[in-house]
């Protein structure tokens, strides 16, 4: 197995984009808006070493600033191998929330805390923090200390509203639009 040394984020940008993970363009997203860039994390994320690579780098991370998690928690579904290997990386548990049939963010399979755990969420990208809200919320509600978010790619350029830390490799400022707002739609 190959080692590689923690990216930078000019080594991380070019390995996304080998993997055909972060894309420029144009794109309609699942939402509807339009958008500049589409991130896939899953195309980057199916190459353990650099999974490694990465959480190894979030790990370090965390640890410089003073967070040490009891478990990591990574939203189904992109952030349930973020949150292996971060977890892996730090030496605790790794556990996932999923949507019930009723759409809200819960943990199954047997997975529980303890009132006072603290918790990092794990994400591959954080595009407008409304999962990680979700979940941090769920998390509160069982009695657990969010630390912070640690996330592969920060798609909303450090904006989102989270109220704690979010550590991120890699920030990417996209440009989305309302449907009837795309210069692409707009051109002859």
């Amino acid at each position: 197995m190959t080692t590689l040394p923690p990216p930078d984020t000019t080594t991380l940008t070019r390995q996304l984009r080998e993997e055909g993970a972060l894309l420029s363009g144009h794109f309609r997203l699942s939402s509807g808006l339009h958008s500049d860039a589409y991130v896939q994390c899953a195309r980057f994320l199916r190459r353990p070493e650099l999974a490694a690579a990465a959480c190894a780098e979030l790990a370090r991370r965390l640890t410089n600033a003073g967070l040490r998690p009891d478990v990591v928690v990574g939203p189904a579904l992109g952030g349930v191998v973020m949150g292996y290997e971060l977890a892996r990386q730090l030496g605790v548990p790794g556990i996932f929330t999923e949507r019930d049939a009723a759409g809200n963010m819960t943990l199954r399979r047997g997975f529980t805390l303890a009132r006072g755990e603290k918790v990092v969420i794990a994400e591959d990208v954080v595009t407008t923090g409304k999962s990680t809200l979700e979940v941090a919320r769920l998390l509160r509600e069982i009695g657990a200390e969010v630390l912070a978010v640690a996330s592969l790619i920060d798609r909303t350029n450090g904006t989102a509203p989270l109220g704690f830390p979010h550590l991120a490799l890699l920030p990417v400022a996209a440009v989305t639009y309302a449907p009837e707002g795309c210069p692409r739609r707009r051109a002859p």
